[in-house]
């Protein structure tokens, strides 16, 4: 029993070894950005809501709005921050809404979470032939994201005849529930558009 949780630990450090080379790949990839490293800690515990909590906050240079990435892909934006921690809202948030272009199509659309953790693109015009598969990508519009962040993928779409507007549902390639490691972009600063509409 001994050997065998031994083994079981080595697997665990190994797995974990795996995540860090390909957040280390990811990143070697973009040197445009610089990143942080953080570890996944908690989770909350509202069902209605879809947040992270990682160990790195102010301390470490984190900032509210800083985006959150893996190497598959957008994982959400900072939240929230203290000295030593810091809270991700996920992109499966129901507050969650992210600008995206198409990446075959160069159309642009709206990307929503909502309560059951499922995501959602919306506000696509009725005339633009999505088809499943469709590859999207952060727009940069907005100010809250920089663009060509993988974001997910297109897995059916809903079209009914005389709406103006067609929709679809996406999948994220990440796996929010076993998320153990997470990028912070850190040379980024997201834009808040309401400030700049009130003044």
């Amino acid at each position: 029993s001994q050997l065998q949780g031994q083994v079981i630990e080595l697997q665990g450090q190994l797995s974990e070894a795996d995540i860090l080379y390909a957040l280390l790949d990811f990143a070697r990839a973009k040197p445009e950005n610089t990143y942080i490293a953080a570890s996944v800690i908690g989770r909350d515990p509202n069902p209605f809501m879809h947040y992270l909590i990682i160990d790195h906050g102010s301390d470490d240079g984190l900032r509210y709005g800083m985006p959150v990435v893996t190497q598959q892909g957008l994982v959400g934006k900072i939240d929230a921050v203290t000295a030593s921690a810091a809270r991700v809202q996920l992109i499966t948030d129901p507050d969650s809404t992210i600008n995206v272009r198409m990446q075959s199509l160069n159309e642009e659309a709206q990307l929503i979470g909502s309560v059951t953790g499922d995501i959602e693109l919306t506000m696509i015009p009725s005339d633009v032939n999505l088809i499943p598969g469709e590859i999207l990508l952060t727009s940069g519009l907005g100010g809250n994201y920089p663009s060509d962040i993988v974001v997910g993928q297109v897995m059916n779409v809903q079209h009914k005849e005389n709406d103006i507007f067609q929709s679809a549902v996406v999948q994220s390639q990440i796996d929010f529930s076993t998320l153990r490691a997470v990028l912070v972009i850190t040379n980024f600063t997201a834009i808040d558009i309401d400030l700049l509409t009130n003044d």
